[in-house]
């Protein structure tokens, strides 16, 4: 049975461990001494590291891992997996969408999928068989990452491919972003019912010191604004705070860039 654990780090970061009891890959490692401490607490051997973006908090504790296992004289060698078209240190697996990743221990099949927007060269990981989406900061509980490479387009287009997934989906995101997300959400959409049962479950579990994360496919569809595009409610907020430039009927792409600018400034 595979155990998938988020060690937190900075203030607000998920690094995603999934391990088989002996051994463990780790997704987006920006800081060494966190995962190395979890590694150790629960002796685990660490068998490869998966990269989603090039961001220094998703990045920065590659080295270290790896200097940790060569101390360590570690049982196997690390691979390395990122996005072919982003420059991430040690990548020894480069990867486009549609590929497969087969890991042998622990025993994962994952499909990688192209999701360009937050960075150009976004890529996600999809584990069908266990249900379980890593998405890095493309989707985010109650939200979705900002465009600081890629278009509006490409992001909504990417989040496309994200909504199509099997609703029961488990979305891992890489950090606890929901409280404010759901916030901005619930000005989108104040009178969905879905959001605010999801705000008062949320909220509690944040009170109590439990992450909001993984979600599902479902409960985003149903309250994320950013997968909503074609919602009347969600167009008529875009409308009004881009000044009625456009009306009812407009194209997605446009509703999706009005939301996303204007949470840019929420």
């Amino acid at each position: 049975m595979l155990n998938v654990f988020p060690v937190p780090a900075f203030k607000d970061n998920y690094f995603w461990v999934i391990d088989d009891g002996q051994f463990a890959l780790v997704v987006d490692p920006g800081q060494a001494t966190p995962v190395i401490a979890y590694l150790v607490q629960k002796s685990l051997t660490l068998a490869a590291i998966l990269i989603t973006h090039h961001h220094a908090d998703h990045i920065g504790g590659i080295g270290g891992l790896l200097d940790w296992c060569d101390d360590r004289n570690n049982v196997v060698d690390v691979a390395v997996y990122g996005p072919a078209n982003e420059k991430i240190p040690y990548c020894t697996h480069p990867l486009n969408g549609g590929a497969t990743v087969n890991i042998a221990s622990p025993a994962l099949s994952l499909n990688v999928i192209d999701v360009p927007g937050h960075t150009a060269g976004h890529i996600a990981y999809y584990a069908e068989r266990e249900g379980w989406l890593f998405c890095g900061d493309t989707l985010f509980a109650g939200g979705c990452g900002r465009l600081f490479e890629g278009t509006a387009a490409q992001m909504r287009a990417s989040l496309g491919k994200l909504a199509a997934l099997p609703a029961e989906t488990n979305v891992f995101c890489a950090h606890e972003y929901t409280l404010a997300n759901l916030l901005f959400a619930s000005a989108v959409e104040p009178n969905n019912a879905a959001l605010r049962s999801r705000v008062e479950r949320d909220t509690a579990m944040r009170e109590r010191g439990e992450p909001t994360v993984p979600s599902t496919i479902a409960l985003e569809r149903a309250t994320n604004p950013f997968l909503r595009w074609d919602e009347a409610e969600v167009k008529l907020a875009a409308a009004r705070v881009s000044s009625g430039t456009f009306g009812p009927n407009a194209p997605a792409d446009l509703v999706f860039a009005a939301i996303r600018e204007w949470k840019d400034n929420f």
